[in-house]
């Protein structure tokens, strides 16, 4: 959405016609900010900021952080590393029934019961 993507807005659109909800993982919203503010990029700050109004920011709860874990040690046992900005966004989307929308699929490829879908395709 921070890009103006027409197709990221039109599957958006589609999602709230279907009756879905959308939201901005606790995780997702301190990775944009943090890229915003070291890029000093105010006005997609600004833009960011009306975004996180709009859709709103989900908090972060202990099962999310168990779901956190458990996907951690799986990946561990696997010998498949990921990053633990990632292991928190899988599994509040997960826990809470959320599908990932990224452009950034391979980064979530393998992690069970997640549901993952690039809208800028």
């Amino acid at each position: 959405m921070l890009k103006d993507n027409d197709t990221v807005y039109a599957r958006y659109y589609d999602a709230l016609a279907n009756g879905n909800r959308c939201v901005i993982p606790l995780m997702v919203y301190y990775e944009v900010r943090r890229g915003l503010k070291a890029n000093k990029a105010t006005t997609q700050m600004n833009a960011f900021e009306d975004i996180c109004i709009t859709l709103g920011v989900d908090n972060l709860t202990t099962a999310d952080m168990d779901k956190a874990a458990d996907i951690y040690a799986d990946r561990k046992q696997r010998g498949v590393p990921i990053d633990d900005a990632d292991l928190l966004i899988a599994a509040q989307c997960i826990i809470n029934g959320y599908t990932l929308v990224t452009h950034n699929i391979r980064h979530f490829e393998y992690i069970d019961g997640l549901l993952v879908e690039d809208w800028a395709v």
